[in-house]
């Protein structure tokens, strides 16, 4: 496989940006967040809760419980 140099040019103060960057791009990685539906949303829980949740299905049955256990409004108990 063909060797791609990688060639910084610095700039000469540290705020500004290089004129030129020359990327890999055989190394880059998909964005994770492109396919989110409109409807859905990313929350990030602290690392204390990957003792309890294990996979997003256990997050999501946790969730929905505790939801169950709050009061219904017609407009809450159709959406689950």
């Amino acid at each position: 496989m063909k060797s791609i140099r990688k060639t910084i040019i610095k700039p000469k103060n540290n705020d500004e940006l290089a004129a030129h960057y020359d990327f890999d791009y055989s190394k880059a990685k998909l964005n994770r967040f492109a396919k989110l539906q409109k409807d859905q949303m990313i929350v990030l829980l602290d690392k204390e809760f990957t003792s309890i949740f294990r996979t997003p299905e256990e997050v999501m049955n946790a969730l929905r419980s505790l939801i169950r256990a709050f009061p219904t409004r017609k407009s809450r108990a159709s959406k689950i």
